[in-house]
């Protein structure tokens, strides 16, 4: 696990925002992992536990629009028909 958060669509498959973690300062490269995440009772923010030993509370970005993480649902299906022509 390198760290990496991706976050899709269920209904679609799409990846709609990828992030990463920082490990704490002092900790090695290789304790940059995930290994558990759950969402709190509201179900706003996403708490994760890390390989580093800490906990970490992500909350929503409130000013996130689909200006600012738009969505191409055609591009992403040219890709995916793409690839599974590649697979076959």
């Amino acid at each position: 696990d390198n760290g990496t958060m991706n976050f899709w669509d269920y209904s679609t498959g799409y990846n709609f925002q990828k992030t990463e973690t920082v490990a704490q300062p002092g900790s090695l490269d290789s304790e940059n992992g995930i290994y558990a995440a759950e969402f709190d009772l509201t179900g706003t923010r996403l708490i994760t536990c890390e390989a580093d030993k800490s906990i970490k509370i992500w909350k929503e970005d409130e000013e996130a629009s689909e200006l600012s993480h738009p969505t191409d649902m055609a591009g992403w299906r040219k890709k995916c028909l793409a690839e599974a022509k590649q697979r076959y």
